[in-house]
């Protein structure tokens, strides 16, 4: 029998998974889409609308468990006010996986987990340094 075998294991530790399924739900809730695995995407589903509904909950004690799980204050705090207003009227299914057909190098299932009724301009928010930026903060303080 299969009692207590709810989750995959990802061939992780039980920390390595819960820090892959953390640093996913950041980027999902920064970005409002992600491309990952079809399996992946599957189980970050309930992580992600659990955060959701702890957004939409929006006391301190709500605020301070999404921030153990997330670890990121920016994403915190778009998750307890955008998305909390976003989602206020929706009684759950904040997420939607869509198959994205199958990686090339190993042919593994791939799909895209988005938010419903997500922000088109937030997917291309903060990318991060690129090679042309690289390093100019460094030389402003020097």
């Amino acid at each position: 029998m299969r009692h207590g075998m709810a989750h995959r294991k990802f061939s992780r530790t039980r920390g390595h998974r819960r820090a892959l399924f953390a640093n996913m739900a950041a980027s999902l809730l920064k970005h409002e889409q992600i491309k990952t695995t079809l399996p992946k995407a599957k189980e970050l589903r309930p992580i992600a609308e659990k955060l959701i509904t702890l957004g939409k909950r929006g006391d301190l004690h709500a605020r301070r468990q999404a921030f153990a799980q997330l670890r990121d204050e920016k994403v915190v705090a778009k998750l307890f006010s955008t998305l909390a207003e976003r989602y206020q009227a929706r009684p759950g299914g904040y997420t939607r996986v869509l198959k994205a057909g199958f990686r090339y190098g190993d042919a593994a299932p791939m799909a895209v987990i988005e938010l419903v009724d997500r922000d088109p301009d937030a997917k291309a928010t903060d990318a991060g340094p690129t090679w042309e930026n690289r390093g100019q903060d460094d030389d402003d303080e020097a």
